[in-house]
């Protein structure tokens, strides 16, 4: 297992953001990610954990413990089940997965990161989730001592949330296990209406499987979505805030300011969110409280290509991407009394 101290944690992440750890540790199998998370764990160390670093925001002062970057590889196949490794580069494997025909995960091309991450946030774009096809998550349980395995029904998986995230320190992911569908190299029903119009057919429609990840890759791609060193509307986390889900009266009270706003005929994006809630977009709030693409003067910008990217155009700093969030969100519950919640993980700072 190789061991740096006073290691830079930036680059391992693709905001390029955040100062060093005073210990990083690489771990290229499961036995050394759980022996070194033992080891923190019973010396007392403070411990980060990092897959791709595609939903962390490191603090300029850096991280006063051992950081463990898992390196893990492992893909495997067999039949409709799929097995993937925790440190598994995600984008990758779901090229291999459309490659063998199966469908289940394509609309989550691009998407970068590891696997072992897509469990905890419950990673989902262009109408899938990976919560619709995990069916175990094999985890190092901290507070057991054991290593475990959780069957979809424990997961407690919900938009963008999963036990993983609720409980950040007790679980440390190790292996994810999928079910996916044969459907005669078909893709799944097609639930997202931006992607069925890109493609010219109907939601519900299967498309064939290389089609469907293409659409989504270049849909993506035109957003800032996709990782390009040379572009830095992708020196980001995606998506920073997730779309809020309002109860009956918090939707009402903001339709009303939206329609006071913006005019009688307002109609902002809402979506039925389950057990009488709904769903509305976080970019749409974004863009019409004021925060236009490419919005900012400083080195911590919103995108040029999507309003809900937030990116460092080369030399920010932490602290000048978190003042960039807090404006965005203070201006949004100005204009509609609704409070952006940050979709990734903060480490020593908070919005």
């Amino acid at each position: 297992m190789q061991e740096l101290h006073d290691a830079p944690l930036a680059p391992l992440t693709t905001f390029r953001l955040g100062g060093p750890a005073d210990r990083l540790l690489t771990a290229t199998t499961d036995a050394e990610v759980v022996a070194a998370v033992r080891e923190a764990d019973e010396s007392g160390t403070p411990l980060l954990v990092i897959g791709g670093g595609s939903n962390l925001v490191i603090g300029d002062k850096g991280f006063d413990g051992t950081a463990l970057r898992i390196a893990t590889r492992g893909f495997a196949l067999s039949g409709t089940a799929l097995e993937l490794a925790a440190g598994e580069v995600w984008s990758d494997a779901v090229a291999r997965t459309v490659e063998a025909g199966l469908a289940g995960i394509e609309c989550l091309a691009g998407i970068p990161g590891s696997a072992g991450a897509t469990p905890i946030q419950n990673v989902g774009a262009y109408g899938q989730e990976v919560s619709s096809v995990i069916t175990e998550v094999v985890a190092y349980d901290r507070s057991t001592r054991e290593t475990v395995t959780l069957p979809n029904s424990a997961c407690a998986f919900s938009y963008r949330h999963s036990r993983f995230k609720a409980e950040p320190d007790r679980f440390v992911v190790l292996r994810v296990r999928f079910g996916l569908e044969e459907a005669g190299g078909m893709s799944a029903p097609l639930r997202y209406p931006e992607t069925a119009r890109a493609m010219g057919v109907r939601q519900g429609d299967r498309v064939p499987l290389s089609a469907a990840r293409e659409t989504v890759l270049r849909l993506r791609a035109g957003k800032g979505m996709v990782l390009d060193p040379e572009d830095h509307d992708t020196w980001s986390a995606g998506s920073f805030f997730t779309n809020p889900v309002l109860d009956t009266a918090q939707y009402a009270a903001f339709l009303a300011r939206a329609k006071d706003r913006l005019g009688q005929d307002t109609e902002p994006p809402a979506y039925p969110a389950g057990d009488g809630l709904v769903k509305t977009s976080a970019a749409w709030l974004i863009d019409k409280a004021g925060y236009t693409k490419g919005y900012g003067t400083g080195p911590a910008r919103i995108s040029t290509k999507h309003t809900l990217a937030l990116t460092n155009r080369g030399d920010a700093t932490t602290e000048d991407l978190l003042a960039l969030a807090r404006e965005v969100v203070a201006g949004v519950h100005g204009a509609f009394g609704v409070t952006l919640v940050n979709e990734p993980v903060t480490v020593g700072v908070s919005l």
